[in-house]
């Protein structure tokens, strides 16, 4: 069976079909950006070529049907007829209390992610798009939603939820949900396997670390703590979000900037989305890479980005380890995790007090390999692992609509 995997954003499509009867092959994958303005970006990868193009993508049924013309087109096609594709995957955001793990997309289903609209507001919009989409286009494939909070519907109430009147969990949902849960699920998993053990017998510290960024305490098979909350603008310090920020400070940016400055309150979410983190520290770099480069040139704003973005997720791994009352493996992965060796070493300096003794001779420029970086003497496993949500996404569908 071909499954088409579908991660709708607001303005964006990402997608990969997948060959579930040839070793889960991805015979083709792409990206669509800038949907609903004058002119957008398409780019389309197949059989080692790659395909890009700027047109107009007015909204996402128009976006769908670019990506199916592309998957038969008889250059860059790689099916030759659209029943080929035996079912649609769509990761959904979030899942909220409703959803502990994936489901086929019926009516009922839609109104209960509609529902959850005010929980994402900026995701499952664009989410919804995609399903709606696909109904539309191809009406009689069926749809599965694979949510981002799902893994994490395991956590005990200690862990989700906030030192708020409880009468805000009771009415509107307040409380911690967690996000990347198909990645933390699919590489504890892995890592576990790299190390030659059963990932439900163990206590692990999986560190997804990206643009976006959490680290996730997973206990015997299950998560038992996580770093993103309600949103994913709590935790660790991220591309463009703040991460763990004082309620208070967001009380006085928003006394300031709206009561005397005259700005509204989506300009504050913009900036708590767009403009912090790395990006509003560094005073505009993003990428690890750069804010490395800045560091090692002597910028003040880049090492204070640098060595924040290490600190946080030291803090992190030591207190999870605490929580758990112990670990046996801690995992690295995601963009930063998988490929930022750089950062890994300040990150597990000085970790020998916890069980972590690392060989950083191993880590060290180790690039999107999957790789055993502690010692053979060390209490705690350290794996830098890498991820593949989609794959997630396929095997759900598949194992729901097969």
């Amino acid at each position: 069976m071909k499954i088409l995997v579908l991660n709708c954003g607001s303005s964006s499509i990402k997608y990969q079909l997948v060959d579930m009867a040839n070793n889960a092959e991805v015979m083709a994958k792409g990206l669509l950006e800038r949907i609903g303005l004058e002119m957008g970006e398409f780019t389309h990868k197949y059989h080692g070529e790659k395909h890009y193009e700027q047109l107009p993508i007015p909204d996402h049924t128009a976006g769908i049907k670019i990506v199916l013309n592309a998957l038969i087109d008889p250059k860059m096609g790689v099916i030759k007829d659209f029943k080929e594709i035996g079912a649609v995957g769509n990761r959904i955001a979030h899942g909220g209390e409703s959803f502990d793990c994936s489901v086929v997309v019926t009516d009922e289903v839609i109104e209960k992610i509609k529902a959850l609209t005010p929980l994402a507001p900026l995701h499952t919009p664009g989410n919804l798009a995609g399903i709606y989409a696909m109904r539309e286009v191809l009406p009689g494939v069926p749809q599965v939603a694979v949510f981002d909070t799902a893994f994490h519907s395991t956590l005990p109430p200690q862990s989700y939820l906030y030192g708020l009147p409880y009468e805000y969990y009771e009415k509107y949902g307040v409380r911690r949900y967690g996000f990347h849960g198909t990645s933390h699920r699919y590489v504890a998993e892995k890592a576990a396997k790299m190390i030659g053990k059963n990932w439900q017998d163990l206590n692990i510290v999986s560190c997804h670390l990206g643009s976006g960024a959490s680290i996730c305490a997973i206990k015997q098979g299950k998560s038992f703590d996580t770093t993103m909350g309600m949103t994913p603008l709590e935790g660790l310090i991220m591309g463009s979000r703040p991460g763990d920020v004082d309620p208070g400070t967001i009380e006085f940016i928003i006394k300031k900037e709206i009561t005397e400055n005259g700005k509204s309150w989506k300009d504050v979410s913009t900036m708590l989305n767009k403009q912090s983190g790395l990006v509003g520290i560094s005073g505009g770099k993003q990428d690890m890479r750069d804010i490395r480069a800045g560091r090692d040139a002597g910028d003040e704003r880049c090492t204070y980005a640098f060595n924040m973005f290490a600190q946080r997720v030291k803090r992190y791994i030591g207190g999870y380890i605490a929580e758990m009352g112990g670990c046996d493996l801690v995992l690295f992965t995601g963009g930063i995790g998988e490929n930022a060796w750089f950062m890994r070493r300040p990150i597990l300096e000085n970790m020998e007090c916890l069980g972590l003794k690392v060989d950083l001779s191993l880590s060290d420029n180790r690039m999107g390999e999957d790789i055993v970086i502690s010692t053979p003497d060390s209490k705690v496993a350290v794996v830098v692992v890498t991820t593949d949500e989609e794959f997630v996404i396929a095997s759900d569908t598949y194992n729901l609509v097969k």
